[in-house]
């Protein structure tokens, strides 16, 4: 063996090496978003005022596909946040509230849906758009009270998959 030649030949592939991973297509990003105010189950989970698993270090994370009902999106990584028996904080809120998303990746958005039960509360159509990195919709809930789970789910134009976010809360107590 050509001991010239071997080095030569590791020392090309040492520097092909950073431009081959450039060129190669990058991985589905694992953090997307989800409800920050009122705080979600994630959001709580997050910030230490629930105790969580491995949600605490990524809230942005619980996607699964479109049309599921609960509180994990199917994630079996993420199922203590469909647990109703936990210590959630319930935040007070009026007939309507204000829903702030924090996202981490904006996807072209086909729906915002937002269900008390199997209830379609509100539905916003993101007609295929990127939404910003922060936003609010305002879901009027005149039509319930006392505490209710409400389950706020982004449906993503582009693939089979949503977000999905519980954010429990107490309608006419503020």
């Amino acid at each position: 063996m050509n001991l010239k030649k071997a080095t030569f030949n590791t020392a090309a592939v040492a520097a092909a090496t950073p431009l081959l991973f450039a060129l190669l297509p990058a991985a589905t990003a694992s953090a997307h978003g989800y409800i920050s105010s009122p705080p979600s189950r994630q959001a709580q989970c997050a910030a230490g005022t629930v105790e969580c698993g491995q949600i605490k270090w990524e809230p942005q994370s619980v996607e699964g596909p479109k049309g599921l009902k609960s509180c994990h999106g199917g994630n079996g990584r993420f199922a203590e946040l469909n647990d109703d028996s936990k210590d959630w904080e319930v935040t007070p809120v009026g007939s309507s509230v204000d829903f702030t998303w924090s996202l981490t990746a904006m996807h072209a958005t086909a729906t915002w849906n937002y269900y008390i039960g199997d209830d379609l509360v509100a539905s916003f159509d993101g007609g295929g758009e990127q939404p910003p990195s922060t936003f609010t919709h305002n879901v009027n809930l005149s039509g319930y009270s006392g505490e209710q789970k409400i389950l706020a789910v982004w449906n993503v134009a582009d693939t089979a998959n949503a977000f999905y976010s519980c954010v429990d809360v107490n309608v006419g107590a503020a």
